[in-house]
């Protein structure tokens, strides 16, 4: 036997992407991570996720699975289980599935044990209380007996959860294989440990070790699991980017944490879409679903106000209308300004290049500020002419005309581009009572854009949709000759001066 065959090997792990090295560096070479290698003893952390439940397997659950055919495979033995809040049950793509991993990441005081607990107490509701066990790492029974006294969950079935103030995966298996639930909840996986591991809760080692053995342990005997976890400054969820890949499902509670309204999206689902997402508000009694999710995202206004414009946004089948503000102001000299909320800086950077380039509107010297109300963040191009819209708006400060929204993909000729969807967008506009739209013209081929109750101006240019948006402007296609300028010459010429 070699003489360091029983010394155990260390190795130096990058707390933020999981690689490892020999020797500490300084700096990552696999993710860029300063002072991110920790030194850690170094096991199999797939043999201990084994071992720590692989016995009470074999006891309770048989021999190991055999090969089948893939055209001899039945459908599932058990239907997915539904928690009983509907914007949740949409996200997750008709409720959980049985022996799948669900992660629920968000911010600090965002709800994230809130909607987890109001989960459990709606499986608790359909399937009784004895059908979910909670684990929690982080606080005590008394602690979370308070949080379902404010929610308002004691009363009824929900009050018979049973509740497991223990962070090691070993016993929280033990009691699984006892009595297993159909739900089982860990809050958080950055506190659960595995006791074959070395090193503390919350490092790579653990993090991993812990989802591989949930794993290991519900996937045979059809347990849906619920991981809670905390998100780090940059926006992804703590622990190593291994552990997303493990589970099936990623989910993300966010918006502001000030604010009321909440949103919850599916950065990734094995089992359904994750273009969804769940709007819900955050009160006195937890979070409640939103009735009209299309219309909390509008703020009131007396009347129109300069540099705010109505687009109506797509997430998934549901249609949103959110507002883009934007504020212009002249620049104290030097580097100007720009600061976003919700949508991306380096595509309000083009859309200044090209207001300048092709519609004559400067604003290289100017500050710009840009935020969508509500706190919601959306990343598609069709928000391109509204926020042209908004900027020109504020620049000016001429409002666009009550009642107006637009929707539209600008590209860098000035041009604007068709969005998906539009119809099904249109459609939500007019139901909540605005009566115009500013979308780009359909390609020669395609019928044009039809919807009771709601004029549709189509236009192909970024200019021309300037001379439709703001009060009193006719594009140059439609106005007589002698008209004199169109609305985007003089909001290009500036104030008139006496």
């Amino acid at each position: 036997m070699s003489k360091t065959s029983g010394r155990p090997q260390t190795r130096y792990v990058c707390q933020s992407c999981g690689e490892s090295f020999l020797r500490w560096e300084g700096q990552c070479r696999a993710c860029a991570a300063w002072n991110s290698l920790v030194e850690t003893q170094v096991r199999d952390v797939a043999r201990a996720a084994r071992a720590s439940v692989g016995q009470g397997r074999r006891g309770t659950l048989g021999p190991g699975p055999v090969p089948t055919a893939l055209g001899e495979v039945g459908e599932p033995d058990q239907p997915r289980l539904p928690v009983g809040i509907a914007e949740l049950d949409r996200v997750l793509g008709g409720g959980l599935v049985p022996g799948s991993l669900v992660l629920v990441g968000g911010e600090p005081g965002i709800g994230k044990s809130t909607l987890v607990l109001q989960a459990a107490a709606g499986v608790a509701r359909a399937a009784g209380p004895l059908s979910v066990l909670y684990a929690t790492g982080e606080e005590s029974t008394a602690q979370v007996r308070l949080r379902a006294e404010r929610l308002g969950l004691l009363a009824g079935p929900a009050g018979g959860i049973r509740v497991l103030p223990e962070s090691a995966i070993d016993r929280i298996a033990e009691v699984v294989i006892s009595e297993p639930p159909l739900l089982l909840v860990i809050d958080s996986v950055q506190t659960a440990t595995i006791d074959a591991l070395d090193g503390p809760a919350g490092s790579v080692g653990q993090v991993r070790g812990s989802a591989l053995a949930l794993m290991e342990l519900a996937k045979p005997a059809g347990i849906a699991v619920v991981l809670v976890g905390h998100v780090t400054k940059d926006g992804s969820i703590a622990g190593p980017k291994t552990l997303e890949h493990l589970v099936d499902a990623v989910l993300t509670l966010d918006g502001e944490r000030y604010a009321a309204v909440r949103l919850l999206r599916a950065s990734k689902n094995r089992f359904g879409s994750t273009e969804e997402v769940g709007v819900f508000e955050m009160g006195e009694h937890g979070l409640t679903e939103v009735a009209d999710p299309a219309r909390a995202f509008l703020a009131e206004h007396d009347g129109p106000a300069p540099g705010s414009v109505i687009a109506p946004t797509l997430e998934g089948s549901r249609p949103l209308l959110v507002e883009v503000q934007a504020l212009v102001a002249p620049g104290p000299g030097g580097t100007p300004r720009r600061t976003t909320s919700g949508v991306d800086a380096n595509r309000v950077a083009l859309l200044v290049a090209v207001l300048a380039r092709r519609a004559g509107i400067g604003l290289a010297s100017h500050d710009i500020y840009v935020n969508l109300a509500g706190g919601l963040t959306v990343d598609e191009p069709a928000l391109d002419l509204p926020l042209a819209l908004a900027l020109a708006s504020s620049l000016r400060d001429r409002p666009v005309a009550q009642g107006t929204v637009a929707i539209g993909e600008v590209g860098l000729l000035g041009e604007l581009r068709s969005v998906t969807g539009l119809e099904r967008r249109l459609r939500e506009a007019a139901r909540l009572g605005f009566d115009r739209a500013i979308v780009p013209r359909p390609s020669r081929s395609a019928a044009p854009t039809q919807v009771p109750g709601l004029e549709i101006a189509a236009v192909g240019s970024l200019r021309e949709a300037i001379d439709l948006a703001f009060a009193g402007g006719r594009s140059r296609a439609t106005s007589p000759a002698g008209d004199g300028p169109t609305i985007a010459d003089r909001v290009a010429a500036g104030p008139a001066r006496c």
